[in-house]
């Protein structure tokens, strides 16, 4: 890790070669003989901590000070002042100065006060960086998918997050509705405070109020203190209860009291804890179902649905298959430790064959394993699980085809063209593999080897009319 820089002002050459002394081992120390060479040196680089005399001819620490605060605003700076002077540095603070110290003064003294500094610095930035990094990760543009389903998703996510209003995600489980949810806590104007997320289906269900409200001393066995609940937690920010549906039905009464007054009560206590929350909640359950059939209360959902947003299958969303396989298989590829350049085409063929039940989440799993597997070049089909391998393989995604050497894609548009002649054959004949065979002339055992290898079922191509195949 780099040392932190420290600019020392000073127009007293004994005091500057003191200080230069106290911190050249700890710090990248740069030093400057009066303020008008202060404000020549800051002019051109930043300083994580600026320690200046306060009193010195041509430019002295205030102006140092304005300067540094108005060129660079995070950087600390520290005063010094000599007896009598305190009042100055008093006012150097309210102006944006972090600390004084008073000449004269014990070194050990001065090195704390600067060390304060430094690490002050050193936590603002880890702050900023945490923050970058979490609208990097969770920013609309990272969602990966470029389909019309999924761009139709982000300007929705892109409202909601200006709103500040409640929301409802909805889809089937592995579609990304939990990072949905952070992507609109961390766009919106909540995004410093917490981001609390709650699966309301791993709650025992005789602690979800408590967890969620919080409790009293005494209020129940084992409740040997207070305990705030995870709506206090965030407030000012969001929470995200996942899987709504699943929360018992006495909960729901008093979340939906929650909701209308804005308050909440912990177990045990009558009197309210006013609360400025944000909720985002989500489920893989047909609401509406739930409450035709009494397991959701209806007041419940209708102050949940302010804003709905339903996540797409993977299946209507096919086209983002080759963006987010690639983006997987990078970002495994760096968390292994793999010099992994892409797939081999057959696997390519099962990936865009496949379902995908689990969405999106399956997805991921599937190329984190495969990763973890592989030890060649490029991630192979036997790398991928039997129920890829047993399944059909589908049409290589253009984006994904030119990935491959020239040779193998003209294998794959042999392929692609066979597979297409062989399911029109298939219709043609109704999936009678007899009189198919004989049309294209080729033996029976034959088309059957045809048939297999390209993951075709005669039977998927039977319409019921009463012909049967030899």
């Amino acid at each position: 890790m780099s040392r932190q820089r420290l600019l020392i002002v000073e127009d007293k050459d004994s005091m500057l070669r003191l200080l230069e002394r106290i911190f050249s081992e700890t710090y990248e120390v740069a030093t400057a003989a009066d303020g008008l060479r202060a404000l020549l040196v800051l002019g051109e680089q930043p300083f994580d901590v600026v320690l200046t005399d306060i009193k010195m001819p041509g430019a002295d620490g205030f102006e140092v000070l304005r300067t540094v605060k108005r060129r660079w605003p995070d950087t600390e700076v520290v005063m010094i002042t000599a007896h009598g002077s305190v009042p100055a540095a008093v006012e150097a603070i309210r102006e944006g100065a972090y600390d004084y110290v008073q000449k004269p003064f014990d070194p050990d003294d001065v090195a704390l006060v600067v060390g304060r500094a430094a690490e002050r610095r050193r936590l603002r930035e880890q702050a900023k960086r945490l923050t970058r990094e979490a609208q990097d990760r969770f920013g609309f543009g990272r969602l990966v998918g470029r389909s019309r389903a999924m761009q139709e998703t982000y300007a929705l996510l892109e409202q909601a997050a200006g709103l500040d209003i409640t929301v409802l995600l909805t889809g089937e489980s592995g579609t990304g509705k939990e990072l949905a949810a952070r992507a609109i806590h961390y766009e919106g104007a909540r995004k410093e405070r917490r981001f609390v997320p709650v699966n309301c289906g791993a709650l025992p269900a005789d602690l979800v109020e408590s967890e969620l409200f919080g409790h009293a001393r005494g209020s129940f066995t084992g409740a040997e203190r207070a305990k705030p609940g995870l709506f206090e937690e965030a407030d000012g920010g969001t929470i995200f209860l996942d899987e709504i549906g699943d929360l018992p039905l006495p909960v729901q009464v008093k979340l939906n009291r929650a909701l209308q007054e804005r308050e909440i009560r912990r177990v045990g206590e009558n009197s309210a804890i006013k609360i400025d929350v944000r909720v985002i909640a989500a489920t893989h359950r047909d609401l509406k179902v739930e409450v035709r059939e009494g397991r959701f209360r209806e007041d419940l959902f209708y102050r949940l649905h302010v804003f709905p947003v339903r996540m797409p299958p993977l299946r209507e969303r096919t086209e983002d298959l080759p963006m987010l396989a690639s983006h997987f298989l990078e970002r495994a590829a760096r968390t292994f430790r793999r010099d992994i350049e892409g797939f081999e085409p057959d696997a390519l063929r099962l990936l865009a064959g496949y379902a995908w039940p689990g969405n999106v989440r399956e997805l991921e799993n599937v190329i984190e394993r495969a990763v973890a597997v592989t030890t060649g070049p490029r991630v192979a089909a036997d790398a991928l699980p039997s129920e890829l391998r047993e399944g059909p393989r589908g049409p290589l995604p253009g984006e994904l085809l030119a990935r491959v050497p020239y040779r193998e894609a003209l294998e794959l548009a042999r392929d692609r063209a066979s597979r297409d002649y062989l399911t029109a054959l298939l219709q043609k004949f109704s999936g009678n593999v007899t009189r198919a065979a004989e049309h294209a002339g080729v033996e029976r055992e034959s088309l059957h080897r045809l048939l297999k290898r390209y993951g075709l079922k005669s039977d998927d191509f039977k319409r019921g009319d009463g012909e049967q195949q030899p």
